[in-house]
This record gives C-alpha cells, structure tokens and sequence, in this order.
C-alpha cells in the first residue's frame, strides 16, 4: 500500500503529463539552482520515483563520498514515508535497495571513457545495468561541450535517460530568453530543465524547458526540501 501511495501521489506525475516517464531513454534533464537551495534533495526524489518503479539507478556523485549520498536517500525516504505512518516503510526500503547503485568520481578524475569503463565493468559481470543515471556535481563550464556530447552518446547507446544538476550564482546574468548562462549555451541538449528559485515561504520549482513549461506546478518545503503540490503564482 505505500509503495503505491507514494507513486500515485508523487508530485511529480505533474511533470510527466501523459507519458510514463520524464525523460524518455537517451534524453537529458537538468536540475538548476544555487548552491545549497535543493538540487541533490530533488535529484533524490527523482530517483526514489523511479526505484519505486522497479527501475534501476545509477547515481553518480562527483562532490560527495558514497556515505553522504546513501544517508541523503534514507532521509528522504524516510520522511516521505513518514507522511503515511507506514509500519513497513523498512521492508520497502530493502526492496528498493537492489535497484540503485552509487558511483563517486573526484571532479578532476572524471571522464566519460572512465565511467564507460567502470559501466561496462558492471554489465558484464551482470551486476548491475542503469535505467536512469543522475550526475551531481559536474562542473558546467564553456569546455563542457566535448563531454556532454560523449554522454550524449553513451546514453543512447545504453538507451538511459540523464539527470544532471547545474550550479547556478545569484550574480549571473541571465541570457535574453532569461535562462542561466551555464545552461543558456548547451540548452539544446536537454529535453527537460527544472530551476530552483527560494521564495519567501518556498522554494519554486520552475520549468525551463520540457512539456510543462511555463506552469508553476511544483514546489519544495524550505524545511525538508521535499515536493509538494504547487499553487499558482499570484
């Protein structure tokens, strides 16, 4: 029953419109914002929607180390789950378990051919094989073009869709579209762009790009950094 109540109830569907998934397999996603305002705890939702799912995630970290991201999912799911008073919450956790794995890179040590390798390391042996891959931390700078487009790539040939998340600063100046400049110059690659903008009460959830742009629909509890149903900007 909470397994369902979580996937029929997520916020989230309101991105889908009437496809089954955000981003459908080789396509891109980007979660925008400044530093310390959501993006990994938005990452994470996205990625409990979908080991919900029963489909397989591969969150690659390039700023944290495997301890910290492992405790950002319990968190979250716990508190998501909490809001059901579910006795077995731990059940379905241990379940979902086997759907994510978590890969940590150093800034400087990543590359695509070195995570192509550490992949292939993993579906040859048939120890795990993504769905969907989120990569935090990447640094988007105007050399960013080359690697994007190697993961561009390798994702359609292992036919995953792909979460990043992009730092923003509050003294960027905003291209003519007013989109970030980090994001403005490689926009063509993403199928669907999510910007966190901290309000006085919440923080918004607005859409860049993607089937739903232009609605307000979602937002984030300052406080627990969760999803919660939006409400129209007056």
């Amino acid at each position: 029953m909470l397994k369902n109540d979580l996937m029929v109830r997520n916020p989230l569907r309101l991105l889908q419109g009437d496809r089954d998934e955000i981003l459908a397999p080789g396509q891109f996603g980007a979660v925008l914002a400044r530093p310390g305002v959501g993006k990994t705890a938005l990452m994470v939702q996205l990625a409990l929607d979908t080991l919900l799912r029963g489909k397989n995630v591969l969150h690659i970290s390039l700023k944290e180390p495997i301890g910290k991201v492992t405790l950002w999912y319990k968190q979250v799911f716990k508190l998501l789950a909490s809001e059901y008073n579910e006795p077995r919450a731990d059940q379905l956790w241990e379940t979902i378990l086997p759907h994510r794995f978590i890969m940590t890179f150093k800034v400087e040590g990543f590359s695509v051919p070195k995570l192509s390798e550490r992949l292939t390391d993993l579906t040859a042996q048939s120890i795990f094989a993504p769905d969907v891959m989120l990569i935090d931390g990447l640094p988007f700078d105007a050399q960013m073009g080359p690697t994007l487009e190697e993961l561009k790539n390798l994702a359609s040939s292992l036919q995953v869709s792909v979460w990043f998340t992009i730092t923003t600063h509050r003294e960027d100046k905003p291209d003519p579209g007013g989109l970030p400049p980090q994001f403005a110059r490689i926009q063509d690659s993403f199928a669907v762009a999510l910007a966190l903008t901290p309000s006085k009460d919440t923080i918004e959830v607005d859409i860049l790009k993607g089937d739903c742009k232009g609605k307000p629909a979602l937002v984030l509890d300052p406080r627990t950094l969760l999803i919660a149903t939006g409400r129209p900007r007056a």
